[in-house]
Formats: structure tokens, C-alpha cells, sequence
């Protein structure tokens, strides 16, 4: 079967426009129920967080009556990152963990993931069990076997205490001044207080959310103002995450942009130097080669992945490695996490220029990004572009020009109505001017 409604994320979408509906989500909530009661051997649970979007309230009532109806209990969050979710439905040892969320899209848009009882996001054959519950007409149990709700209010601190347990007994931040930007999403009131705990100075952005200002001119998305921030309070560093606060990037002291690839450099390094767990890295199809050649130059493997942090997890999982991620700034410490987390990556970081006694950009100095250029190409619809005469006929152009070095890829976005097209390449100018006539090609194709 193919999936009707889950992406490489979850199911995504604009608020009111089906399948992100109210109607739609209590369904959800009820297939999910169903689904996870079976799995059950003994209390049935299923914690629900959100971020910070307006949205958030509707859609996290309609998931509790969805789950209550099916006879299972729901525990509430509340306002949490992505990866507190994953890590919480462990430690509580519920069924599975659900996220309202549309990461770090703008607050128009919401979306529903899941994890499992492992803390992992779930496999392709139980999204498509919940997919078949959606097929069929709600049954509410009856009154005597309902699920409860209950308002689990430590949750911040449980995972609060998590991130700084991450990091050795003892090991303080005293001295750091950082600036800690949280889009003004789910991790308002959680990321700053970590990083204070540990004794860093901590000046925040992106801590004021007003249910639409999510991720808007702020956040790993937009880290223009936490760059000015960090030059502005001469910081020793920056720390910008998304609304869901799976995604981090960093500014350096020097006010540059130290992306996803960069920081997993980073942590690779601070590892193998340090007889730490290292056994390869798991990027993904955007990484740039900058990474793949200097983590060869410390004898680290590195192997390519489908992008989306599932199937880096999932090539992690295979080579039996530790670390992964996107450029992006999903980074996953597998041998600490079970997905992409913010915090968690951001505290490793620290943890390498601390222990080092160098600066972001001294951990960054034998790493030399290629120059890579992105347009995202809006569609209305379904474009094969792997079978487009004319776009294939423009990437051939494009890689004759490049001459091996350099490389093209396009692809289909997993959360967004997007085609993603990316040249890389030696010569900047050459690379900017080559993805753009790729991109003018695909943006004929689908007017």
C-alpha cells in the first residue's frame, strides 16, 4: 500500500485545508489510539506536545477526544521540543509520542509526527495501520473503558535535566557568553535555562511567543537578528533553533553562519580526538563536500542519505554509527538521542570549544565549504523531473559546465509544495548562475 497522508515528516499542511483539519485530526487521534492500544501490555498512554502556533490549542483538543475515544490515556505536555516528545514517551514508557508541529515552517501551517515507545519516529508499516483506521467510521468505547487525560506539568524540567545530563558530571559553561534564539517556539523555556544552569551567560532571542510569530524573521531559518545580537554583545557565540527545536545553527564570534555540515565536523572531530563514539558519519544527498572531505581526512566515514532525518537515522542504524545530519541542522547523536535535537547538538559543540580551549571558528578552520547554492521552485502540482526532457537536458548543461567539480540535485521537497534545486561547484559565480537557469527551466515546466 502507499501512504495517503504521511511524508518523510509526518503529515503536513496549511491550517483548514484538508488534511490539517479538526475533523481530520480527531480521526487521527482515534486511528492512532487503536492502532497503539493493541501494541499494549498494560496501561495505555500516548503524550501529546505542541509548539508554540496558534493552532496548537485546536488541534491538541482534537487529538485528546480522538485518543480518549479509542480507550486510551492521554498525557499533555503542553508547549515542548520535538525531541523532548521522543525522549519523554520513553521515559514514561508510553505507547507513543505525538508532536503538533510544523517545525520550522511559518505559523499558517501545523502538522502531526509520531514517535514510538522507543523514542524512534515509527515505521512505514504502522503509519499505514493508522492509515487504514482512517478509512473507517469512529467507534467511541464506552464510558467505562474511555481513556483519561492528565496535565503532566514537570515536563520542561524532566527535559531540561536530560540535556545537561548529556554532558560530564560537573561540566560548566562558566565564562561562555552566548545568545540563545528559540523562534519564539518550543523551546522558549526550556533551551536558555539549559545553558544558564551549566553557567553560561545567556542572552536570549526569540523568546516571546505570541501563537504567529513563530519562526518569523527569527530561528535557524532566519538567523539574521541573532547574528547582529552576537556582533551587538560581543557573544563568544550564538545558538539558533527552530520552532520545534530538532534544528540548530550556529553564529560564530566573527558573526558568521555555521550551518548543520559544520557542526557535525565539529562534534566528529571533538570525538575522534577524544576516544569518543565515532564510527562514521551519515549525511544526507545536500550535504556539501566540504564535509565529505575533510571528515576523510580524519580516516572518518561518511555515507550519503536519503534527506530527511529518518533516513539518516536509519543509515546510522545500518553502519552501526553514532552521528548524522543534515546541513540543515538536524544532527543526531544516536549514541544520546533518538532523533534530531537542537539542544542536545548545541551542548556537544559547546563541549568541543570548551574542552579544546578554541573557538567555533578555530573547530571550523580545517573545514572548507564548497560553495552551494539552493532555489526552492514552487509547483501546483505533480512534475516527474527525473523524466522532463528539458530539465534533464538543462542538469546535463549544467555538469558539462562543471566539469567534475562540482555536482546537481533536484528534489522534490518531503514537507513543502516545492522543487528543491541545488548546484555545487568550485566557482561561486559559475554555481549561482547555473542553478538559476536549472531552476527557470523546472519553474517553466510546472507554470
Amino acid at each position: 500500500m502507499k501512504k495517503q497522508f504521511f511524508g518523510t515528516d509526518g503529515i503536513r499542511g496549511c491550517v483548514g485545508e484538508h488534511p490539517i483539519t479538526v475533523d481530520f485530526v480527531l480521526k487521527l487521534g482515534w486511528a492512532a489510539g487503536k492502532v497503539f492500544a493493541k501494541s499494549s501490555r498494560g496501561r495505555n498512554l500516548i503524550l501529546v506536545g505542541k509548539d508554540t502556533r496558534v493552532s496548537g490549542y485546536m488541534f491538541e483538543s482534537a487529538l485528546e477526544a480522538g485518543i480518549i475515544a479509542a480507550g486510551v490515556d492521554v498525557g499533555l505536555l503542553g508547549p515542548m521540543p520535538t525531541p523532548a516528545i521522543a525522549y519523554l514517551s520513553r521515559t514514561f514508557r508510553a505507547q507513543a509520542g505525538i508532536v503538533i508541529s510544523a517545525s520550522h515552517n511559518a505559523y499558517q501551517d501545523n502538522g502531526i509526527k509520531f514517535f514510538g515507545s522507543d523514542g524512534y519516529k515509527l515505521p512505514d508499516e504502522i503509519e499505514l495501520e493508522i492509515e487504514s483506521y482512517l478509512q473507517q467510521n469512529i467507534v467511541t468505547c464506552g464510558s467505562n473503558e474511555l481513556g483519561r487525560a492528565s496535565r503532566i506539568r514537570d515536563a520542561a524540567g524532566r527535559y531540561i535535566e536530560f540535556c545537561k545530563g548529556t554532558l560530564p558530571t560537573g561540566f560548566s559553561f562558566a565564562g561562555l557568553k552566548v545568545v540563545v534564539d528559540c523562534a519564539n517556539g518550543a523551546t522558549y523555556h526550556v533551551a536558555p535555562d539549559v545553558f544558564r544552569e551549566l553557567g553560561a551567560e545567556v542572552i536570549e532571542v526569540g523568546t516571546e511567543p505570541d501563537g504567529l510569530n513563530i519562526n518569523d524573521q527569527c530561528g535557524s531559518t532566519s538567523p539574521e537578528l541573532l547574528r547582529q545580537k552576537v556582533l551587538e554583545t560581543d557573544a563568544d557565540i550564538g545558538i539558533a533553533l527552530d520552532g520545534d527545536g530538532d534544528r540548530v545553527l550556529f553564529i560564530d564570534a566573527n558573526g558568521d553562519i555555521v550551518d548543520g555540515d559544520e557542526l557535525l565536523y565539529v562534534i566528529a572531530m571533538f570525538r575522534r580526538e577524544n576516544d569518543l563514539p565515532c564510527a562514521g558519519v551519515a549525511g544526507t544527498l545536500m550535504s556539501n563536500f566540504g564535509l565529505e572531505k575533510a571528515l576523510a581526512e580524519l580516516n572518518i566515514p561518511f555515507a550519503r542519505a536519503k534527506v530527511g532525518d529518518r533516513y539518516v537515522i536509519e543509515m546510522m542504524k545500518k553502519n552501526q554509527w553514532e552521528l548524522g545530519g543534515e546541513n540543515s541542522g538536524h544532527i543526531v547523536c544516536g549514541d544520546i538521542t533518538t532523533t534530531g535535537d537542537g539542544v542536545v547538538a548545541a551542548l556537544q559543540v559547546v563541549r568541543a570549544m570548551i574542552e579544546g580551549g578554541k573557538s567555533l571558528a578555530e573547530l571550523c578552520h580545517n573545514y572548507h565549504k564548497l560553495p552551494q547554492t539552493m532555489i526552492n521552485v514552487t509547483v501546483k502540482g505533480a512534475i516527474d523531473i527525473d523524466s522532463n526532457g528539458d530539465v534533464k537536458k538543462a542538469i546535463l548543461s549544467a555538469e558539462k559546465k562543471l566539469a567534475g567539480n562540482g555536482r546537481v540535485l533536484l528534489r522534490p521537497s518531503g514537507t513543502e509544495p516545492v522543487i528543491r534545486v541545488m548546484v555545487e561547484g568550485d566557482d561561486a559565480a559559475l554555481v549561482g548562475e547555473l542553478v538559476q537557469q536549472i531552476a527557470d527551466t523546472v519553474s517553466e515546466q510546472v507554470a
